[in-house]
């Protein structure tokens, strides 16, 4: 069973477009990192400052991997200093998906 990893960041406002620009340049080598089996990220529907990536990966192992990577380094040290609130995390699995 893979495990699912959300990550709540909140952004200064001025720093959304900063933000979005890295990930763009950098979606691609996450998703395609080994383990990372799926990668979405999302915006609040009223706070268009706070973002949610939602990502599934073969084990903790292999997030660990990731988090590991320089590739990971690179990106996060970009991105921690655009927060204005410490980001939050949650590892996660899915227990039941229930259908109609």
């Amino acid at each position: 069973m893979s495990l699912i990893r959300v990550v709540r960041m909140t952004f200064r406002p001025e720093e959304v477009a900063a933000f979005l620009e890295n990930f763009e340049a950098h979606k691609i080598l996450i998703r395609n990192f080994p383990g990372c089996l799926h990668l979405e990220l999302w915006q609040d529907e009223n706070e268009k400052n706070i973002f949610f990536t939602y990502s599934h990966w073969e084990s903790e192992a292999a997030l660990n991997q990731y988090r590991d990577s320089q590739l990971f380094k690179s990106v996060w040290s970009f991105t921690k200093t655009l927060f204005s609130e410490k980001p939050q995390a949650w590892s996660t699995k899915k227990l039941q998906e229930v259908g109609a």
